[in-house]
């Protein structure tokens, strides 16, 4: 157990180098995403059927269990564990970077890397975000509606649009859930991707990509914009569309991060 490390990397606490990007560096980035995707298509879609599956049976459940309330909140909740989920695709970014083996099993290769311990923190902390999403979700409802679940999806939809309970609702719903996806994306927008390059430990991969957003608020809010109108695309035709959403964000994620993050050793030679 001499190497399990969680907090700093393995020599210590590491703070990467960070450099401004630009609006065109992100489309740049979902440019090679998309490339990474097309080289092998049918892996990636095998890899991205998680994806909507996972979404069918919450939607499922939700329904079932008379929480049609908490179907929206699903949805929207896939940009909040997003990051963790995409973990095995920024692994095939980076083994493609590098002309290594890219087939679909090279995923699970995440297993063996040293910041596992790390990785695995920072997705549990993801994972309790979702959890509190939904919790502070169901609350604003009941603040609304009250503790009886919607009778059907039908009469549902027709209070939220036509009350002043379901505009409350909408209103505050967003403006919740905006808070929470700003805390992730300012946390995590680069946090895996960099544990997977280096182990530098939970501290420094969240410190990083706090200051990747600092330095780059523009882009990073138009980043987390795209992310979020491309998951909600690719969740509305009963989640179907995330098994090419997902792995393309993934990609582009990987991207993302090498363009933010100087590569270890080398100085920052991009102009400011």
């Amino acid at each position: 157990m001499a190497g399990f490390h969680v907090m700093a990397g393995a020599h210590g606490l590491e703070l990467p180098t960070v450099r401004r990007i630009s609006i065109s560096d992100l489309f740049d980035a979902l440019k090679r995403g998309a490339e990474d995707f097309w080289a092998k298509p049918s892996h990636y879609v095998f890899l991205g059927l998680i994806y909507p599956i996972v979404g069918l049976i919450l939607t499922e459940w939700t329904s079932g269990s008379n929480a049609i309330q908490l179907v929206y909140p699903l949805m929207t909740g896939f940009a909040l564990v997003g990051p963790f989920a995409a973990i095995g695709l920024y692994e095939m970014s980076r083994r493609r970077e590098r002309g290594m083996d890219t087939s679909w099993k090279r995923a699970l290769d995440v297993r063996h890397s040293p910041a596992l311990p790390s990785i695995a923190v920072i997705g549990i902390m993801l994972m309790a975000f979702f959890l509190l999403w939904l919790f502070t979700a169901q609350s604003i409802y009941a603040s609304s509606f009250g503790d009886q679940p919607p009778a059907a999806l039908g009469t549902f939809v027709r209070d939220l649009f036509t009350t002043n309970q379901g505009w409350r609702l909408i209103l505050l719903g967003n403006l919740t859930g905006f808070v929470f996806a700003l805390i992730v994306l300012a946390t995590t927008v680069i946090a895996f991707p960099l544990l997977l390059d280096r182990d530098v430990g939970v501290v420094s991969a969240i410190e990083t990509s706090v200051r990747a957003v600092a330095m780059n608020p523009v882009p990073m809010l138009a980043w987390g914009l795209i992310v979020a109108v491309l998951l909600v695309i690719g969740s509305i035709p009963l989640f179907a569309g995330l098994a090419i959403v997902m792995p393309i964000l993934g990609h582009a994620t990987w991207h993302l991060y090498r363009k933010v993050v100087v590569p270890e050793g080398k100085a920052d030679r991009r102009p400011m």
